[in-house]
């Protein structure tokens, strides 16, 4: 079984830029993100499933999911979002463990934003937090996503806190300075799970 490390950090983290690092290094990369959307594309099962509980209004022109619309529906029957977890978070689960199982670099990078809130870093090795301050995160988080700060603490009050992330972290990369620290910081671990995934009975 191939090494598996688990990604995570709060929005504006840098997740994605530490992912692309280690992709650079030739490092498999599962990202829940990408996978959440193609159980939801045309023709899926999940979206098939959708369209059954709420009808063809809750798709675009084009086919697709329309998300806004989605949002609303949950916003105003918050049963809707229960039943959409039952849903798609097994179809999620179930295509991490394929994508990890066809892994071919020396360990596999399972990037997951939520993964200390929906305890999904039961299905790694070991857990690597991207962690910034909150100061951080609200500037990069308004900068990227063209937001309010009000909008961004709401985002950042729904998420597990600094210290239950940092608390189930098996390595942390502080993300709060340079990109030339950042990268150090890379490849230090790069080399450090290298090893762990040459251990006896990884192969």
């Amino acid at each position: 079984m191939t090494l598996v490390i688990g990604l995570t950090g709060g929005i504006g983290s840098g997740k994605t830029t530490v992912a692309n690092l280690f992709a650079n290094y030739g490092i498999d990369i599962i990202d829940a993100d990408v996978i959440a959307r193609a159980v939801v594309a045309p023709g899926s099962e999940g979206l098939k499933a959708i369209v059954t509980r709420l009808g063809a209004d809750i798709l675009l022109t084009d086919g697709q999911l329309n998300r806004s619309k989605l949002r609303e529906a949950i916003f105003n029957e918050p049963a809707l979002k229960a039943w959409l977890d039952g849903l798609l978070h097994p179809m999620i689960r179930q295509q991490m463990q394929q994508e990890i199982s066809q892994a071919n670099s020396p360990y596999c990078l399972l990037v997951v934003p939520l993964m200390v809130e929906n305890q999904l870093q039961k299905m790694t090795d070991r857990l690597l937090v991207v962690d910034v301050s909150e100061d951080v995160q609200i500037a990069r988080t308004t900068s990227r996503d063209q937001v309010d700060g009000i909008q961004v603490r709401k985002i950042l009050a729904a998420q597990a806190t600094r210290e239950q992330r940092l608390a189930a972290a098996d390595d942390v990369i502080d993300n709060n300075g340079d990109s030339h620290k950042l990268r150090g910081e890379v490849a230090r671990l790069h080399q450090q799970y290298l090893r762990l995934s040459e251990k006896p009975g990884r192969n």
